[in-house]
């Protein structure tokens, strides 16, 4: 029977063309509205790391102005370290795994004169990165811990740039000019772009990955610079990079490994005795608010979905919503308008149930249609929103396997609930009447 309900929906639908038209593109709008701002927004919000998302913690200590929080509206401590802390804290090797890192970049000079210099992104960072984060390897590892306390000149390329350098060849063991210095290339990443960038939401969460990482000590020795965000609650003491260096301003992340609820104890309670040991020292004159976040807690702590996306959202299920109001009047004056046939139907023994049926089917099959049609829109949607941005939400701006089904499943559901009253109309049509009537 379902077949032959579905060659009727067909043929009412072919027998209207205009109204059926119009239904579809009520419905096709508002799917096409909501699934560009669901898309962002799932996307904005998607667990970059699953499998370790509530193993890993970003770090803060409270090392802010005695006068004035960090965040005044919330009393947060601040979203980076200073970098004695960062220091001090990795030192201490307290976690399972640690890792400090910063954002810096200077130009790199390939061996191949057909490439020209170029200034690239580098994150500094320590051995334990590309374990604790997954990352994975087109071509040989990351360096060791010793490279990183022996200051060794090594680098891990992104993909993307040993393609640029190198043609996409085995790069390992050959020498690269960063930043004025040579540098010898111990691995190559294969693709990885982690959307949100959850390991430094400070820098841009659905920014690009770093170009290439080296390690974090060679900030001191090469004088690096500072990118990305950078603020001071004091001038420093002193002129002069080193200088710098030692002052309370704040540039630095930290995330840790702990992988059960005893080792996060355990490790705020280190944090605890250190700043502890700090005040002692005349630093950290705020009270003790150390907090570790882990990977979810950390992107809702910073706002990595903003409060107007979430708004757009809900915007624009409203607009859905009077979508689906033009659709419950359209669908009802389409069956009301097949009111004799229904009570032929009716009269020569149909039940209403049967009448039902049919009818939610035909209003499914809009659904469907109108899923399709804004699934197109959806894209078109999200292509205008990277075209007005550009590359700042080119992650953002994939509507993948998942968000399609969602899409076509918002469809079917809104289609099927807006049928729902004309379709008990049309089962409550009098066959007494209407055959009366002809």
């Amino acid at each position: 029977m379902f077949g032959y309900y579905v060659k009727l929906a067909l043929k009412s639908i072919q027998r209207n063309p205009l109204l059926s038209f119009l239904m579809v593109v009520a419905i096709a709008l508002g799917i096409g509205a909501s699934m560009t701002t669901i898309t962002v927004n799932y996307l904005m919000s998607a667990n970059p790391i699953p499998d370790k998302s509530e193993q890993l913690f970003y770090v803060q200590v409270d090392s802010w102005d005695p006068h004035n929080a960090f965040r005044d509206e919330s009393n947060e401590p601040p979203n980076q370290l200073t970098w004695t802390d960062a220091n001090n804290l990795f030192n201490a090797q307290k976690a399972e795994k640690q890792v400090i890192m910063a954002k810096s970049g200077g130009v790199l000079v390939p061996a191949d004169k057909d490439v020209n210099p170029f200034e690239a992104e580098f994150r500094l960072t320590t051995s334990d990165f590309f374990a604790m984060f997954d990352t994975p390897f087109l071509y040989g590892q990351g360096w060791t811990a010793a490279e990183d306390m022996g200051r060794e000149q090594v680098v891990v390329l992104t993909k993307r740039i040993n393609d640029k350098v190198f043609g996409g060849e085995n790069s390992v063991g050959k020498t690269l000019e960063i930043a004025g210095s040579n540098f010898r290339i111990v691995g190559v990443l294969n693709t990885w772009e982690p959307v949100p960038k959850f390991y430094d939401v400070n820098n841009g969460a659905f920014d690009e990955t770093e170009e290439l990482f080296i390690p974090f000590l060679l900030k001191e020795s090469m004088e690096l610079p500072n990118w990305g965000n950078t603020n001071c609650w004091k001038s420093p003491e002193g002129e002069g990079f080193k200088a710098f260096l030692q002052s309370e301003c704040i540039n630095y992340q930290m995330w840790v490994q702990l992988d059960n609820a005893e080792q996060e104890k355990e490790y705020l309670s280190f944090l605890n005795n250190y700043v502890s040991d700090q005040k002692a020292l005349g630093r950290f004159p705020r009270p003790m608010n150390n907090q570790l976040s882990d990977v979810m807690e950390w992107m809702e702590n910073q706002d990595v979905v903003q409060d107007d996306a979430k708004m757009m959202m809900w915007m624009s299920f409203m607009f859905l919503m009077v979508c689906l109001l033009n659709t419950v009047g359209l669908l009802l004056a389409k069956f009301m308008g097949k009111s004799s046939e229904i009570g032929l139907r009716r009269a020569i023994g149909a039940e209403k149930k049967d009448i039902f049926i049919q009818h939610m089917i035909e209003a499914g099959i809009i659904g469907l249609l109108g899923g399709l049609f804004g699934l197109v829109l959806a894209l078109g949607g999200l292509k205008g929103i990277e075209s007005l941005y550009g590359d700042f939400v080119t992650n953002l701006v994939e509507l993948d396997f998942v968000m399609a089904l969602t899409g076509i499943a918002i469809a079917l559901i809104s289609s099927i609930v807006a049928g729902l009253y004309p379709t008990w109309r049309a089962c409550n049509i009098s066959p007494a009447s209407q055959l009366k009537s002809q």
